[in-house]
Protein backbone atom coordinates (compact mmCIF):
# COMPACT_ATOMS: atom_id res chain seq x y z
CA UNK A 1 0.00 0.00 0.00
CA UNK A 2 1.33 3.76 -0.80
CA UNK A 3 0.36 6.26 1.58
CA UNK A 4 -0.30 9.44 0.21
CA UNK A 5 1.66 12.37 2.25
CA UNK A 6 -1.24 14.60 1.73
CA UNK A 7 -4.86 14.05 2.18
CA UNK A 8 -6.49 15.55 -0.99
CA UNK A 9 -9.34 18.17 -1.01
CA UNK A 10 -12.62 17.34 -0.82
CA UNK A 11 -11.33 13.76 0.49
CA UNK A 12 -11.19 11.71 2.82
CA UNK A 13 -8.91 8.94 3.89
CA UNK A 14 -8.63 6.07 6.32
CA UNK A 15 -5.69 4.20 6.78
CA UNK A 16 -4.55 0.68 8.76
CA UNK A 17 -1.78 2.15 10.51
CA UNK A 18 -0.49 -1.23 10.97
CA UNK A 19 -0.49 -1.99 7.52
CA UNK A 20 2.07 1.64 6.72
CA UNK A 21 5.69 0.45 6.37
CA UNK A 22 7.52 1.44 9.81
CA UNK A 23 10.74 3.28 9.28
CA UNK A 24 13.31 2.73 12.08
CA UNK A 25 15.36 5.14 13.79
CA UNK A 26 17.47 3.49 16.78
CA UNK A 27 17.27 0.46 18.51
CA UNK A 28 13.45 -0.63 19.61
CA UNK A 29 12.50 2.75 18.06
CA UNK A 30 9.95 2.90 15.06
CA UNK A 31 8.13 5.61 13.10
CA UNK A 32 5.05 5.21 10.63
CA UNK A 33 4.22 8.69 8.96
CA UNK A 34 0.77 8.90 8.02
CA UNK A 35 -1.14 11.46 5.61
CA UNK A 36 -1.17 14.76 6.69
CA UNK A 37 -2.46 18.61 5.46
CA UNK A 38 -0.13 21.45 4.47
CA UNK A 39 1.80 22.30 7.54
CA UNK A 40 1.12 19.20 9.91
CA UNK A 41 3.02 15.80 9.65
CA UNK A 42 1.35 13.41 11.26
CA UNK A 43 2.97 10.36 12.91
CA UNK A 44 2.84 7.07 14.81
CA UNK A 45 6.30 5.71 16.78
CA UNK A 46 6.25 2.47 18.46
CA UNK A 47 8.80 2.24 21.33
CA UNK A 48 10.19 -1.24 22.05
CA UNK A 49 10.82 -1.59 26.25
CA UNK A 50 14.06 0.10 27.38
CA UNK A 51 14.20 1.94 23.93
CA UNK A 52 15.23 5.57 23.82
CA UNK A 53 14.91 8.28 21.56
CA UNK A 54 17.89 8.10 18.97
CA UNK A 55 19.52 12.08 19.47
CA UNK A 56 17.63 15.59 21.62
CA UNK A 57 14.60 15.71 19.46
CA UNK A 58 14.56 19.52 18.85
CA UNK A 59 11.76 21.92 17.77
CA UNK A 60 13.19 25.15 16.66
CA UNK A 61 10.47 26.57 14.32
CA UNK A 62 7.43 24.01 14.57
CA UNK A 63 5.84 22.21 17.81
CA UNK A 64 4.97 18.92 18.42
CA UNK A 65 2.18 17.15 20.16
CA UNK A 66 1.17 13.30 20.76
CA UNK A 67 -1.22 11.41 22.45
CA UNK A 68 0.32 8.01 24.32
CA UNK A 69 -2.03 5.16 23.12
CA UNK A 70 -0.68 2.51 25.25
CA UNK A 71 2.56 1.75 27.25
CA UNK A 72 4.20 4.72 29.23
CA UNK A 73 6.45 7.76 27.37
CA UNK A 74 9.22 9.05 30.16
CA UNK A 75 10.56 12.71 29.49
CA UNK A 76 12.22 13.93 31.95
CA UNK A 77 11.22 13.40 35.59
CA UNK A 78 7.62 12.99 33.96
CA UNK A 79 5.92 9.92 33.31
CA UNK A 80 3.02 9.90 31.00
CA UNK A 81 0.80 7.10 30.84
CA UNK A 82 -2.29 6.04 28.27
CA UNK A 83 -4.11 8.98 27.72
CA UNK A 84 -1.70 11.09 27.92
CA UNK A 85 -1.58 14.21 25.82
CA UNK A 86 1.87 16.08 25.74
CA UNK A 87 2.27 19.19 23.53
CA UNK A 88 5.93 21.02 23.16
CA UNK A 89 5.59 24.44 21.19
CA UNK A 90 8.44 25.39 19.07
CA UNK A 91 11.75 26.42 20.43
CA UNK A 92 11.82 23.48 23.12
CA UNK A 93 13.40 20.23 23.05
CA UNK A 94 13.14 16.57 24.56
CA UNK A 95 14.04 12.97 24.24
CA UNK A 96 11.25 10.52 24.73
CA UNK A 97 12.31 7.00 26.99
CA UNK A 98 9.91 3.82 27.97
CA UNK A 99 10.96 1.44 30.35
CA UNK A 100 7.66 -0.52 29.24
CA UNK A 101 7.36 -0.18 25.49
CA UNK A 102 4.46 2.69 24.08
CA UNK A 103 3.01 3.75 21.21
CA UNK A 104 1.86 7.32 20.57
CA UNK A 105 0.20 8.79 17.74
CA UNK A 106 1.50 12.81 16.89
CA UNK A 107 2.01 15.35 14.48
CA UNK A 108 4.21 18.35 14.30
CA UNK A 109 3.24 21.81 12.61
CA UNK A 110 4.59 24.40 11.32
CA UNK A 111 3.41 27.38 12.91
CA UNK A 112 4.06 29.65 10.20
CA UNK A 113 1.92 28.07 7.58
Amino acid sequence: MIIPEQVAPGRTLSVDVDGVPPVELGPGVRVRTLPGMPGIRTWVVDLDPGAEWPDLDVHETCGEAYFVVSGEVIEGDRVHGPGTYAAFGPETSHRPRTRTGARVFGFNHDVTA
